[in-house]
């Protein structure tokens, strides 16, 4: 990734044309995960557009501990929290609620390997906010413990730890719904 390092101190120098190349390289990446985030296309957009204004803005900042991608859906995410609190469409988190302790990871493999694609994405939707984020990003995005953890401003571990808790709440509800059915 030394091309989006070298158009990103472009960027910083203020050049536009290494901007409009970064647009094209990753705005679709950071418009999916803002359609994640908010149900309105129209605000997704208008989120991506500060979200690139940011980016002009800040070039300078990048430190390069992370992928310049990692760091730009970091900023499209704080950009999209930020509308969103003002907008005051956030919800209650229930990820703070404490995890049973004892989940068993052969039965998670059991439960996940027998069920479908639909199956899984849907019992993801029901995911809590931050559970959903570390799951998508991980397996939608494809981004390494590192790089979620620059995007989503927190420590590798807690990356962990959230992955953790997910993959336990998806193997209860999947195994919950396939047994309703029986």
């Amino acid at each position: 990734m030394d091309a989006d390092h070298t158009l990103l101190a472009r960027v910083a120098d203020g050049d536009e044309h290494a901007l409009r190349r970064l647009y094209e390289r990753h705005a679709a990446d950071m418009l999916r995960l803002l359609r994640r985030l908010t149900s309105d296309p129209g605000t997704a957009e208008e989120i991506l557009q500060e979200a690139w204004l940011a980016v002009w803005r800040s070039a300078g900042g990048y430190r390069g501990e992370s992928s310049v991608r990692a760091w730009l859906l970091g900023i499209t995410r704080r950009r999209a929290h930020d509308r969103l609190r003002r907008a005051a469409l956030t919800t209650v988190d229930v990820d703070e609620a404490p995890e049973p302790a004892d989940v068993r990871a052969d039965v998670e493999g059991q439960v996940l390997a027998s069920l479908g694609h639909e199956e899984i994405m849907a019992a993801v939707r029901r995911l809590p906010r931050r559970s959903r984020e570390v799951v998508t990003l991980a397996f939608v995005d494809g981004l390494p413990h590192r790089d979620i953890a620059e995007v989503l401003g927190v420590p590798v571990g807690t990356v962990k730890s959230r992955m953790a808790h997910a993959r336990a709440r998806l193997v209860r509800s999947l195994r919950d719904e396939g047994t309703e059915g029986t």
